[in-house]
């Protein structure tokens, strides 16, 4: 019925390697993110939460 979708456009070797250096920066900040946010956690709830009985 319609037209077939179109192609997405074939990337060079130098878009693919910004890609791929983009996708691995951004990357380690989500890394970055998540491990602050667990330091900042467990600093604002004290060592002491770490030895409350299981």
């Amino acid at each position: 019925m319609g037209s077939p979708a179109p192609r997405p456009p074939q990337l060079s070797e130098a878009d693919q390697k910004r890609r791929r250096a983009r996708s691995v920066a951004i990357a380690l900040a989500l890394g970055f993110m998540v491990l602050l946010f667990y330091v900042v956690t467990i600093a604002k709830l004290g060592p002491q939460v770490l030895n409350r009985p299981l």
